[in-house]
């Protein structure tokens, strides 16, 4: 009787401690370490790949129009990955420290650390702190124009949780600052930005963020009614599969103009082309009712992300390198 109380008891205790019902790599960790890794979602890659992946864009596109060493990218997209995940991580916690109490009241959301009350407002805050120093630094390893450039997104960074009281189309502000690295990559490379080029790119990016974060908030719609949430999955309403489908049709047309005014190849459309096609299946299979099949689709969708790099890359590669 002992034994199975134990063991309800430690079940209990790691259902507590990290936000879903599945285990993960980070139960491995001591339980006082534990909440801290959930809270900077490490578990969980899509977020950091869908931060990463339009740095990624940029990067490549720059050094395809000035014809850099392949070294050169390796070297940016390294950092810029390492990047999204300080940034995404430091996000994570700035958006939960704002929905602590919305948090706690949404089953999905209320085993968060913050919200279960397993870290303190004043212990997120000072676990933010380096995360911050060290996003600073790394954005300091860069040329000072993109330094500034990096330095003037943080206030979108942290006036984003607040957009979900005051706006129907929060997922438009996520966008703007989720996305910033459409156009730090490519002033990392150059230390100029083409705006021709990378203010489509920065506003496809920008609507591919409304058609996945639309998508994966939809499982929350009836609780964001319920408690003042403002949400695009609300305004779309029944129609959220063709709206969706048109903004995926503006950002494979907003990419792909990016790439027609980079001067890019066949190769860099292919990509655009498979992840247009990622799009339509994902967007056709999603069932926006089954809450599973909303979370699938913030990872599902990180493969276009992947493939449009993959195109841009194949392209650097055969002009520079073959």
């Amino acid at each position: 009787s002992a034994h199975f109380t134990m063991e309800v008891k430690s079940t209990a205790v790691k259902q507590h401690l990290h936000p879903s019902s599945d285990t993960t790599w980070v139960d491995s960790f001591p339980s006082n370490i534990r909440p801290y890794l959930y809270l900077a979602r490490v578990h969980n890659p899509a977020g950091t790949l869908l931060l990463f992946y339009p740095c990624a864009w940029s990067v490549t596109m720059a050094c395809y129009a000035h014809g850099t060493p392949i070294s050169t990218v390796w070297t940016y997209v390294g950092l810029f990955l390492t990047a999204s995940q300080v940034f995404h991580a430091a996000g994570c916690v700035i958006n939960d420290m704002w929905d602590k109490d919305v948090d706690a009241a949404v089953p999905r959301t209320s085993t968060r650390p913050l919200a279960a009350g397993d870290v303190s407002m004043f212990q997120a805050f000072v676990f933010l702190i380096p995360q911050l120093a060290f996003g600073v630094w790394l954005l300091m390893q860069l040329n000072d124009y993109s330094l500034r450039l990096g330095l003037s997104s943080l206030g979108l960074v942290v006036l984003y949780p607040a957009m979900k009281r005051v706006t129907n189309w929060p997922q438009a502000v996520l966008g703007m600052c989720f996305n910033w690295g459409a156009l730090l990559g490519a002033a990392s490379v150059v230390g100029a930005v083409d705006w021709h080029v990378y203010i489509p790119l920065y506003l496809g990016a920008a609507c591919w963020t409304i058609v996945y974060d639309t998508a994966y908030a939809r499982q929350d719609r009836d609780e964001d009614a319920k408690y003042g949430v403002r949400s695009t999955t609300i305004i779309f309403g029944d129609q959220i599969r063709p709206i969706l489908a048109i903004f995926s049709a503006i950002v494979c047309s907003l990419v792909s103009y990016a790439g027609y005014c980079n001067g890019h190849g066949l190769p860099f459309f292919a990509g655009v082309g498979l992840g247009a096609l990622h799009l339509a299946r994902l967007l056709a299979r999603t069932d926006f009712e089954n809450k599973e099949s909303c979370d699938a689709t913030l990872l599902s969708n990180a493969w276009f992300g992947f493939w449009v790099w993959a195109g841009a890359m194949a392209d650097f590669v055969i002009k520079t390198q073959l």
